[in-house]
């Protein structure tokens, strides 16, 4: 194993010297040359060795700092998920389902950052920029300033935003990127991994902001290493079912605002147009109370949002009755089933259970436990839950309920929908009174009993 040869250092002016010197020949110092040790040890090629970097600034944690500026599209929602607006020298990751809508709502907000002042590209990898342009005409976005390009090859496509500078560049997908020192094929982790890095790295050092497009698999991932999304600054996934006109924008990493913020969009023949109220969207369609149906007052980021959980249970041919989950947590699903056999009696041995999130909506949080099992209760016993009535909680194991965050945002956003009573947990504290009819329950029994007179 060779040995790394020593380095040696001026003390006044940091000139590195191969050997030791009784005089420095930079600044001409006397006895300031010393020997340094090596930053790590071990062979040339597979350490640091003794060759200095460059020293870092340093701060300490009450450096007043501005917050980064902001640049706002005009569409509300999609500012709302970025968390207030475009941070300059930002990466971006868009992911979503084939054919959901990311190209159609990128291409409206790129044309809307050019309206706004911004230098835009937009470069695409799949489609034609012919393509682009009649996507451009159907929207109505023609007349837009920006900028498109059709290019795959990653060196190429750096090259270009070197002389043109923009502000913003969509990059129209990340697993069509090749780069020519990788020895890959397009689309494999090692090019999406070298894509991104040298793309995540000219933002940063350029001052560009980039939006690269994600496929998604089968199991929902954005494509490629997990490590793309620990390269970009803000991962959002566009959500939606094929057969619904609502499509969620979806925040799960944001380093420039809140996580787990939404957006809600609807697909029409003009575009993607932004839902202001989602709340009164996901329930515009709520016919008569119905057996089955619960209405949730639930929180997505910092808004609330009220939807309709629908059970249907019958009577089943099978051996294993059929548990069937659409926009639910399947094993909360179980859970709340084992809790109402074991602790209120209520057994579902023989049942096919059917559970949906009406509108396509996806609710992952623990506080729709209790109107989960209010929804699964009525279809049992064949009851309607009170047209007026919503519902929220977590359900422990031992059938208590407990308290959730944000009780009064809830309660307001029920109230402005019309609705004048709510169930929720004992220990929820409402402040200020929301104008509402509140029940407060210690216990899942307490709530079986109330509303279906048994216990």
């Amino acid at each position: 194993m060779a040995k790394a040869s020593p380095q040696f250092t001026c003390t006044e002016c940091g000139a590195a010297h191969k050997k030791w010197a009784g005089k420095c020949d930079a600044c001409g110092a006397w006895n300031s040359v010393v020997e340094e040790a090596p930053l790590t040890t071990g062979p040339a090629s597979k350490t640091l060795g003794a060759a200095k970097g460059r020293r870092i600034e340093l701060s300490t944690l009450a450096t007043d700092e501005a917050p980064p500026p902001r640049t706002r599209s005009g569409m509300i929602e999609f500012d709302r998920v970025l968390g207030g607006g475009l941070v300059p020298a930002s990466a971006i990751l868009v992911g979503g389902d084939p054919g959901i809508g990311k190209s159609t709502l990128l291409l409206q907000a790129v044309a809307n950052f050019a309206r706004s002042g911004l230098k835009c590209l937009y470069i695409s990898g799949e489609e034609a920029s012919a393509q682009v342009r009649m996507r451009a005409g159907r929207l109505g976005l023609s007349e837009a300033p920006v900028q498109l390009g059709a290019e795959t090859n990653l060196r190429n496509i750096l090259t270009t935003l070197e002389a043109e500078r923009p502000d913003l560049v969509v990059i129209d997908s990340i697993q069509t990127m090749w780069a020519d020192m990788v020895e890959a094929a397009p689309g494999s982790v090692s090019q999406v991994r070298a894509a991104a890095h040298e793309l995540v790295t000219f933002a940063k050092t350029r001052g560009v902001s980039v939006i690269l497009v994600g496929h998604v698999t089968k199991e929902g991932q954005i494509a490629g290493p997990r490590v793309v999304e620990h390269m970009v600054d803000t991962v959002l996934y566009f959500e939606g079912e094929r057969g619904h006109q609502f499509r969620i924008l979806r925040a799960v990493k944001n380093r420039f605002g809140p996580a787990s913020e939404i957006g809600v969009f609807e697909m029409t023949g003009a575009g993607l147009a932004e839902v202001a109220n989602p709340s009164a969207l996901f329930l515009s369609e709520r016919g008569q109370a119905a057996p089955g149906s619960a209405v949730f007052a639930g929180i997505e980021g910092t808004r609330p949002v009220l939807t309709e959980i629908q059970a249907l249970v019958a009577p089943s041919s099978l051996a294993s009755p059929r548990r069937t989950v659409v926009g639910l947590d399947s094993g909360r699903v179980s859970t709340i089933l084992a809790v109402l056999e074991s602790r209120c009696g209520i057994p579902f041995t023989g049942l096919d259970v059917f559970l949906n999130v009406a509108g396509g909506m996806k609710v992952l949080e623990p506080a729709a436990d209790l109107a989960l099992a209010a929804a699964l209760l009525s279809a049992r016993e064949d009851v309607a839950l009170p047209p007026d009535l919503v519902i929220f909680g977590e359900i422990s194991l031992s059938a208590a309920l407990r308290p959730v965050g944000q009780a009064e945002n809830r309660l307001k956003e029920a109230e402005k929908l019309g609705f004048s009573q709510a169930i929720a947990p004992q220990g929820t504290k409402v402040e200020g009174g929301a104008g509402m009819r509140l029940r407060k329950l210690p216990d899942l029994v307490t709530f079986v009993g109330d509303m279906f007179g048994a216990g």
